[in-house]
């Protein structure tokens, strides 16, 4: 399926010069959306993942029904103070500054098979901090699913031996 046709591109937005790829467009279209989870799933049994594990906000949005089309868990990975519980946490760098990620310090089993998912591979620095915080816990990561990867930005520079799956490449 062509996902493009479901992404509305957003000029200036938050700021002038940005292109900004809008997922909700892809999300109102139930058989796009569907699809979409549909081959992350699909992607996700041929890497065997027990776990599903997705940064805060739109990494929610691809990894939950992802894991519910599978019968396995799904993990959140937060911003720092936003778990109830015992975290571990990750400094991380932003295009301008620092931020925390963290995930339950329990929600991860030693040699536990991790999927980490997110709508948008760009820097990379989310979900290089998220491998962080798996690998921290003993999980292994089986592979990274993204519904859009923007190639100019080269992300997957800091994915080098994790295998990725994008379903749109702008």
């Amino acid at each position: 399926m062509d996902y493009k046709q479901y992404i509305t591109v957003v000029q200036d937005w938050p700021k002038e010069g940005v292109q900004f790829k809008d997922i909700t467009t892809l999300m109102d279209n139930g058989p796009a959306y569907k699809a979409a989870v549909d081959e992350i799933v699909q992607y996700s049994k041929k890497m065997k993942a027990d776990l599903v594990v997705g940064p805060e906000a739109r990494g929610f949005i691809v990894g939950c029904p992802v894991s519910y089309a599978l019968e396995i868990g799904f993990a959140p990975v937060r911003k720092e103070g936003k778990l109830p519980r015992e975290v571990v946490k990750v400094d991380y760098g932003l295009e301008y500054g620092k931020d925390v990620l963290t995930i339950h310090r329990d929600a991860i089993k030693p040699g536990q098979r991790v999927l980490i998912t997110d709508d948008l591979l760009a820097t990379g620095g989310t979900i290089e901090a998220t491998i962080k915080l798996v690998e921290e816990l003993g999980g292994i990561v089986v592979g990274c699913a993204f519904l859009i990867e923007l190639t100019y930005l080269n992300g997957r520079d800091k994915l080098n031996g994790y295998d990725v799956l994008t379903l749109m490449q702008y």
